[in-house]
C-alpha cells in the first residue's frame, strides 16, 4: 500500500488527474466490451500482468499533402514512454457513450478527434471524423520502466489533410516535425543505434515494422482503401 501510495504521489498533477478520471474500455481478445477501469489501473504492469487489462487504444497517422508523417515526442512528464518519439496521437477511447460506439468504429473516431485537439490543439474542423481511414486493429503488450506499461487493442487511423494549424499542449507533447519516409528510416536507424538518446514508443515501432511503409506507399499512390482490413485483430506480441 505504501509503495503505490509513492507511486501516485510521484505522478505529475495532470497526468495524476486524468490518471484517476477518465476510464478506459476494457475488452477481450475480440475486442468485445468487458468493462471499465481507471487509465491508472490499465497501465499498472502488476495489474496487466493478471490478463485482466486489456483495453481499447488508437494510433492517429496524420499526414500533410506532401505526404508527410507529422511525429511527437511525449513530454517528459507523461506516465508511460515520456519523452519517445511516436506517430501523430496516440491515446485511449473513454468509457463514455460518444466513445463507446462500435459501428463504423465511430466512438474510436470520436476519441481521436479529441485528443488530436487535446495534444496538438488540431481544431476538429481539421479533423473530421468521416476523414480517417481506419485500416485495422493490433493487440500487443509493452512494459514501459517495470512499474507502468500497455496492453493495448489499437485502431490504426490514417488522415491526410492539407497543411493544418498545430498547438502542442506542453502537458503532453515535447516536439513535433514531420518525415518522409527516409526520414523516418533514419530516425529509425538512430533509435536502433542508440544516438543522440532516440527512443520509439513500441507501439509505433511495432506498426512501423508490420505495416507504416506499404500503407505509407499506397497513401502516396491513393490506393489506401486497398489496405482497409476491419475483421482481423493482429497480434504482435
Amino acid at each position: 500500500m505504501q509503495a503505490s501510495s509513492q507511486l501516485v504521489e510521484a505522478l505529475d498533477p495532470v497526468q495524476k488527474r486524468l490518471m484517476f478520471e477518465d476510464e478506459c474500455i476494457l475488452v477481450d481478445e475480440k475486442d468485445n466490451v468487458v468493462g471499465h477501469d481507471s487509465k491508472y489501473n490499465c497501465h499498472l504492469m502488476e495489474k496487466i500482468e493478471t490478463g485482466k487489462m486489456l483495453h481499447r487504444a488508437f494510433s492517429v497517422f496524420l499526414f500533410n499533402s506532401k505526404n508527410e508523417l507529422l511525429l511527437q515526442q511525449r513530454s517528459s512528464t507523461k506516465v508511460t514512454f515520456p519523452l519517445v518519439w511516436t506517430n501523430t496521437c496516440c491515446s485511449h477511447p473513454l468509457y463514455r457513450e460518444s466513445e463507446m460506439i462500435f459501428e463504423n468504429q465511430m466512438g474510436v473516431r470520436n476519441a481521436a478527434q479529441r485528443k488530436l485537439f487535446d495534444e496538438l490543439g488540431i481544431a476538429a474542423a481539421d479533423s473530421p471524423v468521416d476523414a480517417f481511414t481506419f485500416l485495422g486493429r493490433i493487440l500487443y503488450k509493452a512494459p514501459s520502466d517495470g512499474k507502468w506499461g500497455e496492453h493495448e487493442l489499437d485502431y490504426l487511423l490514417f488522415l491526410k489533410r492539407d497543411e493544418v494549424a498545430v498547438n502542442p499542449n506542453p502537458d503532453e507533447v515535447a516536439a513535433v516535425r514531420y518525415v518522409n519516409q527516409a526520414e523516418l528510416k533514419e530516425l529509425v536507424r538512430q533509435a536502433d543505434a542508440g544516438e543522440g538518446g532516440i527512443k520509439l514508443s513500441p507501439w509505433f515501432r511495432l506498426i512501423v515494422d508490420n505495416f507504416l511503409y506499404k500503407w505509407w506507399s499506397l497513401l502516396e499512390e491513393g490506393k489506401l482503401g486497398e489496405a482497409v482490413d476491419e475483421s482481423t485483430v493482429h497480434w504482435l506480441l
